[in-house]
């Protein structure tokens, strides 16, 4: 059978920093960046980062999907929180799939994403489903053009050959070491070369070839693309490509730069996201990377995408939005700054390994217990039932508690404990349908939390080991969107 797009998902951090905050703090040294100061850039909270933002878009993808036909997970990123480490694999765990899968972790290169989708729809069905997930969160020096432009986010394109809401029709690829900007080993930043440049060699040549070779391959008229994903920051390119192909500038997808900037190797998935939500059966979608030489990917919808279960999506988190005009904030928690953060920040945080691994699936998938003798539900699992009435012992099976909903019980808001943005806030949530745990809150005003309050559970940083290079992750409460109305 034929590979396609079976579902897909986005996420778009909650925080959104006004380009003109950049720009008024910099201004003294580089006044040209007004130029840019347009819109607003999406912004990790400080507990996000690319294995967890990946997470939530491929909750948002598999909403309404069985998870036991997902046999592989890739991720592709650039800014991956491990060098060595399988991120995938974090990923895979923190969704509960189990060990029975393949896992990969794609980068190197900004067309990451659309590589590694080619080779999910070409390989991955086989056997099964291809969650295939792209994250970006990219560090750029304060004051810089890149600061301007870039944003974080996440997308994630399920696989499959089962009822596919998008047909894979065909792709075609070419290398070229045309090198816009790079980062060598051991660099925290990119280097970015001269933007005509970039433009007039790189887009305005690379691009039309390979969509050349497309169409010539698969014997496609270029004016029956209904949606074309170009992601590029520099202003009219995927216009003029468009009209040097014979591709209808109505057909140019909105690059989401406006809103929520450039999410490097992520952002052609998530311009696919967003126009498979507004595509209809029968219509075409051309999707491009850009890195390095160019991937062309082409889908056309199929009635199955009007069937697909609601999701977020890209317009769903946009909407949540809050604003973020403390530029402060930001350079803190993408660690351009050296903050004084007092002598409780100094507390040893190694992690033992050992403990982890035991404990992999409490503290990456959520996992509790539930009583097979009286169906009580606890977290963390024990060796004796919670319930007085009953007190069975070694009478729990596993019980997923990551995709429960659940209420404020109690809450406090902690000044004195250390917090990377204070104050601490946590609480009591109680799940709906029972069990109970007492958890940090995250994307909440402490003026918001209320006793009541509907909560959901979200996969976040627990904190990090510096002295290391290590990653802590735990699931945190956040008011659910419902309770946030939106």
């Amino acid at each position: 059978m034929e590979a396609g797009i079976v579902a897909y998902g986005a996420y778009i951090p909650r925080r959104r920093l006004s380009r003109k905050c950049i720009a008024d703090a910099n201004a003294w040294f580089n006044p040209a960046l007004h130029g840019q100061s347009r819109g607003e850039r999406s912004m990790c909270n400080w507990d996000e980062d690319p294995i967890t933002m990946a997470v939530e878009a491929a909750r948002d993808c598999l909403v309404g999907h069985t998870r036991e036909g997902v046999r592989a997970v890739h991720l592709a990123s650039t800014s991956f929180p491990f060098e060595d480490r399988l991120n995938s694999g974090v990923v895979a765990q923190a969704l509960n799939l189990g060990a029975d899968l393949e896992s990969l972790d794609v980068g190197a290169t900004q067309r990451a994403a659309t590589a590694g989708l080619v080779t999910a729809l070409r390989n991955g069905c086989r056997d099964g489903e291809t969650l295939f997930v792209a994250a970006e969160r990219r560090r750029a020096k304060a004051g810089s053009t890149l600061e301007m432009i870039c944003g974080d986010g996440a997308a994630a394109i399920l696989v499959g050959s089962n009822k596919p809401i998008a047909r894979f029709l065909g792709s075609h690829s070419l290398t070229v070491d045309f090198v816009d900007h790079y980062r060598g080993r051991g660099s925290a930043f990119d280097y970015v070369w001269e933007e005509r440049w970039v433009r007039d060699e790189g887009y305005a040549k690379l691009v039309p070839a390979t969509l050349a070779g497309l169409f010539e391959k698969l014997s496609i008229d270029p004016a029956t693309i209904a949606h074309f994903c170009m992601p590029c920051s520099i202003g009219k390119v995927a216009a003029s490509v468009a009209r040097m192909v014979g591709i209808r500038e109505a057909a140019v997808h909105d690059n989401l730069h406006s809103v929520c900037g450039e999410a490097g190797a992520a952002h052609s998935l998530l311009m696919l996201a967003d126009a498979l939500a507004a595509a209809r059966p029968g219509e075409r979608l051309l999707v491009v990377g850009f890195g390095q030489g160019c991937d062309a990917l082409l889908f056309e919808a199929t009635d199955e995408l009007g069937r697909l279960t609601p999701r977020m999506g890209v317009r769903g988190h946009l909407a949540r939005r809050c604003d973020e005009a403390n530029y402060s904030r930001f350079l803190a928690f993408n660690d351009l700054v050296q903050l004084d953060r007092g002598m409780r920040a100094e507390l040893d945080k190694q992690t033992p390994l050992s403990t982890l691994y035991r404990k992999r699936d409490m503290v990456l998938a959520l996992n509790g217990g539930r009583c097979t003798k009286c169906g009580t539900l606890q977290f963390p699992k024990s060796n004796v039932c919670v319930d007085p009435a009953c007190n069975a012992f070694h009478s729990q099976d596993d019980y997923p508690f990551a995709e429960r909903t659940g209420k404020v019980m109690s809450h406090t808001a902690d000044l004195l404990t250390y917090s990377p943005d204070p104050p601490a806030i946590c609480g009591m949530v109680q799940f709906d349908g029972g069990g109970r745990i007492m958890m940090d809150f995250t994307d909440v005003d402490m003026t918001e939390v209320a006793v009541g309050l509907p909560m959901r559970m979200v996969f976040r940083v627990k904190d990090y080991d510096t002295q290391r290079g290590f990653t802590r992750y735990f699931w945190k409460a956040t008011p659910s969107f419902a309770g946030r109305g939106d």
